[in-house]
């Protein structure tokens, strides 16, 4: 088994990993993910007490209990980008041997819990609603940088880059589902399932225009229009497909939540943003410690 080199597995003078600053015992196997860092806290109110607080540029982390069970919050800030530090990151943090440099024969799953906030491009989404990601299809090209065809769907994904065309527009999408098992964990009539687009970014990649022209100026109505075994593509949002991808690829489950503060087809902007974050946030800690199996 070889050894990892400095430049790769690169390590702070405290031994703790290089972006997030964490060590091997500041985790735990449940990670709720957010984006925002000030979200972290938003979700560690509800705990029972918390042990350990870190951050990093935009990489805060929170480890304690709620109900008893331990759960680490973690923010990514915004985008695959980020996402490519953080899955990777936190996957050595249980899977690689720091003192030794090498990859350790026994491995740990990790279970990832999104609780993201999204725009829906269906005008049958209420905004304030809460949407579960079944499958995610990336724009924004992570996965390709990587040997993923084991983890990704690739029928989704002809059927999609067959309907859209983009390839001329240097545009080709991957797709990603989620952990069957997590889906049943977080799934009530309360939730609605869909399949996601992660973009690269929040104006020109997701169709706005401030003072740009976006390149495909029909890229909503596009992704609205299509269909994939009865399931429409519901929402935007900017790092689903890459915590799927990596998850899966690492040999861990994912999730992602989504919190509807807009709707693109209607115009629609929440008037209660936080609240309806503040509820998905309690709903996703209620789920993790019910007593259905996952």
């Amino acid at each position: 088994m070889s050894t990892l080199g400095e430049s790769e597995l690169i390590l702070n003078p405290d031994g703790s990993i290089y972006h997030l600053n964490l060590l091997p015992e500041d985790i735990c196997s449940t990670i709720i993910t957010v984006g925002d860092p000030s979200r972290v806290p938003m979700v560690t109110k509800y705990f029972d007490k918390v042990h350990i607080e870190k951050g990093r540029r935009e990489f805060f982390t929170q480890t304690g209990s709620y109900q008893g069970k331990s759960i680490t919050v973690i923010s990514t800030g915004i985008g695959t980008d980020n996402i490519d530090i953080v899955l990777n990151e936190l996957d050595a943090l249980v899977n690689v041997d720091f003192k030794t440099r090498k990859v350790k024969e026994d491995k740990t799953q990790l279970d990832f819990i999104r609780i993201g906030t999204s725009g829906a491009i269906q005008s049958d989404i209420p905004v304030d609603s809460f949407l579960m990601s079944k499958s995610a299809i990336g724009f924004e090209g992570l996965l390709h940088f990587y040997e993923s065809g084991q983890a990704r769907n690739a029928d989704l994904e002809e059927q999609l880059n067959t309907f859209l065309r983009w390839s001329d527009q240097n545009i080709t999408a991957y797709a990603v589902d989620s952990n069957e098992q997590l889906q049943e964990k977080f799934n009530s009539n309360r939730i609605r399932f869909g399949i996601t687009a992660t973009n690269s970014g929040f104006y020109g990649p997701q169709g706005r225009t401030l003072r740009l022209t976006p390149k495909v100026p029909d890229f909503n109505s596009k992704l609205a229009a299509f269909t994939y075994k009865n399931q429409p593509i519901t929402n935007l949002e900017m790092e689903t497909a890459g915590i799927y991808g990596l998850a899966k690829l690492h040999g861990h489950r994912a999730i992602s939540l989504n919190a509807i503060l807009a709707n693109r087809a209607t115009g629609e902007f929440s008037e209660n943003a936080f609240k309806t974050v503040d509820n998905l946030i309690q709903y996703t800690l209620d789920k993790i410690v019910s007593q259905k199996e996952a």
